[in-house]
């Protein structure tokens, strides 16, 4: 019996010693420095350099200036849309034909 008391024990200061360790670890790995910053680990020689101060917010609410041309030249939207529209049309019409074939599949195999 005293054996048994004795390996309990032993297996509970090991889990509260791997425990300690793990937090340990956690902690100081939170305050390292970035591993990027490291000399022999940094950037690439052909990396651009950080700036000087940390970069503030994005302009996210700056739009763009209003363009002068449209993106796309009007000929060239309708030629698109009508392109679209023939792929549409040919997919409807095979998919029909699809779904009557199937149909008409289990129309003979029923009989």
């Amino acid at each position: 019996m005293r054996l048994r008391g004795r390996m309990s024990g032993n297996r509970t200061s090991k889990a509260l010693l791997c425990g300690a360790l793990l937090m340990t670890a956690l902690t100081l790995g939170g305050c390292a420095t970035s591993i990027a910053d490291l000399p022999l680990v940094g950037t690439p020689a052909d990396a651009p350099g950080r700036p000087k101060e940390a970069g503030g917010y994005l302009p996210v609410e700056d739009l763009p200036p209003n363009r002068d041309e449209a993106a796309i030249a009007p000929a060239e939207q309708a030629k698109i849309k009508a392109e679209l529209l023939a792929a549409r049309d040919r997919q409807a019409s095979a998919a029909a034909a699809k779904d009557q074939a199937a149909a008409q599949a289990a129309a003979q195999s029923g009989r």
